[in-house]
């Protein structure tokens, strides 16, 4: 089934039900207020929840037009947003650019970083930039959204705790992150509000294409309205989602509405090196800096440039016929005012 929150003038919007072809809606706010109640009592919410979806269906209730402009992020607010690096091959071009070799503990033992997560950004809200030297960027990615898991289960039991899927925009200030790292403590200022797609999907939703904790589909990347990357989400994937929710429930438990993010989907050329751009018949890149990170290690220095107020990025994955599975994230930078 596929889930969403619209705006109803408070903080955790309105939960609906959507059709699966993203286009009609049925309010689910007499079974769940909010998709964090949903998920706080899933077990025996969510059969309700499949009901109300198959009807939606079938068109046997009434429905109204959904509109992805009018949707929050699922869940606009969450108790824990935790973001991993999946996809080594986004790990090994920035070290190489550097001069610094990929630690190998990085193979086995995920990278991770915990996220503001008490407000993110709607699915079409801007992108404010306080200054453009902080070198604002996008980073096209998948999640998944947790039930309760308990501390110290294996991947293979992680699975079983993913309620729900979904695509992020974690956006990055480039500029300030090296300076955060030599503090030794950790991204803070360089990651702000993040924005995922304006629906959520259970794993069922994706049929063949949902496998050992991967989605494996092309995630959609424009920028100015022109094809940036086209990687696939299930090639190149040193970890899965379950690895990831593995990894952070190692040492604590997860509370239900837990979202953990992949890190940028990042495929490797065909002939196993750096990729190329789209427009160049690659696969192309979910994020700016590793098209700067290959025209450094290739021409000494990058030119493609960060995101500024006036650019637009979009982000989304279409199925196996073309149609989309989440909706569109669609977001402006804007100077912060």
């Amino acid at each position: 089934m596929k889930l969403a929150s619209l705006r109803d003038g408070t903080r955790d919007g309105k939960l609906v039900v959507v059709s699966k072809d993203v286009t009609r809606y049925c309010a689910a706010d007499n079974i769940a207020p909010t998709l964090q109640a949903a998920l706080d009592d899933w077990d025996n919410v969510a059969p309700l929840l499949e009901a109300l979806y198959r009807d939606v269906e079938h068109q046997t209730v009434p429905c109204e037009r959904f509109h992805e402009r009018d949707a929050l992020s699922p869940l606009p607010r969450a108790y824990q947003w935790a973001d991993g690096s999946a996809y080594i091959n986004h790990v090994e071009l920035v070290r190489q650019a550097r001069g610094a070799k990929v630690p190998e503990s990085f193979y086995h033992d995920p990278l991770m970083y915990q996220g503001g997560s008490d407000g993110f950004l709607a699915p079409r809200d801007d992108i404010p930039l306080g200054d453009v030297a902080w070198g604002c960027d996008m980073e096209g990615e998948i999640a998944c959204v947790t039930g309760d898991v308990p501390m110290g289960l294996s991947s293979a039991e992680a699975l079983g705790h993913i309620r729900l899927l979904m695509l992020v925009n974690d956006v990055s200030l480039r500029g300030l992150i090296p300076a955060e790292l030599e503090k030794g403590f950790g991204f803070f200022q360089s990651k702000p509000a993040s924005a995922f797609s304006p629906v959520a999907v259970t794993p069922d939703e994706l049929g063949d294409a949902w496998a050992d904790g991967v989605i494996h589909l092309p995630l959609k990347v424009d920028l100015n309205g022109q094809p940036f990357g086209r990687a696939n989400a299930g090639v190149d994937a040193t970890f899965s989602l379950a690895d990831l929710v593995a990894h952070v429930a190692k040492t604590r438990t997860l509370g239900a509405g837990s979202i953990i993010g992949s890190g940028t989907v990042s495929n490797k050329g065909t002939d196993g090196g750096p990729g190329q751009p789209v427009a160049e018949g690659g696969l192309g890149y979910s994020c700016i800096a590793e098209i700067r990170m290959i025209e450094t290690i290739r021409d000494g220095a990058p030119k493609t440039p960060f995101m500024q107020p006036g650019d637009r990025v979009a982000i989304w994955m279409d199925d196996d016929h073309g149609h989309s599975i989440f909706g569109k994230i669609e977001q402006a930078v804007v100077a912060a005012s």
